[in-house]
């Protein structure tokens, strides 16, 4: 699989065949995706980045990013293009001359 559209539908077919899809509302899938990503951030707390375990952040990681594709899929979205729009939008909130090397929030460069 080389592409998101592929991921998806490999998703979308895995999801099918286990008649899942009636679980899969927007809300539902939004709050799953937020459990997932707290899950993600629960295995970095209390230690070193470098100490946590990265085959469950691969794990976490995959979950993360299956939700947030599933819930692309239900609004018909096209994932590679609303992240190079959200590139675009944040280029222009954070030109390099004024963003770079700073960790400011774009109203405070």
């Amino acid at each position: 699989m080389e592409n998101w559209k592929d991921l998806q539908k490999a998703l979308v077919q895995f999801r099918n065949e286990r008649d899942w899809e009636q679980f899969h509302n927007p809300k539902d899938l939004a709050l799953a995706l937020s459990v997932e990503a707290a899950e993600l951030n629960e295995l970095f707390l209390w230690k070193k980045a470098e100490d946590a375990d990265k085959e469950k952040i691969q794990e976490e990681l995959a979950d993360v990013f299956a939700y947030a594709i599933l819930l692309a899929e239900r609004y018909g979205l096209n994932i590679n293009q609303i992240v190079l729009d959200k590139i675009r939008k944040n280029a222009e909130k954070y030109p390099i001359d004024k963003a770079r090397g700073s960790a400011k929030k774009y109203d405070e460069l």
